[in-house]
């Protein structure tokens, strides 16, 4: 049987918009209660600027115990798998890109954060998922 469907639970973190904004880019925290795995995945569409060095996008993955505003920290390179925090969008030819990470840490709460630097007039489109795996108990719908 090929089913991982019944062991994975895709959760909205930041809804689909059109960003000009660090506060539009501010995902919203998934709870992995019930989970012992998560996959986040951040979307970054063709941006209606022309992005550089001081016109940039930033995808960040960060984790909490609980769910507060403001206190949300970035995740450890150790507790991250696929590769780095903080990624930047500084050029057309890096954006329309999909960047996922793997979580390995041990927190109950994570969110994908898009900050923006600089004034983006145009906006880019944005969206993230935070897939839940490794359910303690399975089918997850």
């Amino acid at each position: 049987m090929k089913d991982i469907s019944s062991d994975l639970l895709a959760v909205q973190s930041l809804v689909p918009i059109l960003a000009h904004t660090t506060a539009e880019g501010t995902g919203l925290g998934v709870d992995l209660a019930g989970f012992d795995g998560a996959l986040m995945i951040a979307h970054v569409g063709q941006s209606g600027d022309t992005l550089a060095a001081g016109l940039k996008w930033t995808v960040q993955f960060q984790e909490n115990t609980e769910d507060t505003a403001g206190t949300y920290a970035d995740i450890a390179a150790a507790d991250l798998l696929g590769g780095a925090n903080a990624v930047v969008i500084d050029d057309a030819a890096e954006d329309e890109v999909v960047v996922q990470r793997g979580y390995k840490g041990s927190k109950r709460w994570l969110r994908i954060l898009c900050t923006q630097t600089g004034t983006h007039t145009n906006g880019t489109p944005l969206s993230a998922v935070i897939v839940k795996g490794r359910p303690f108990h399975a089918p997850t719908a």
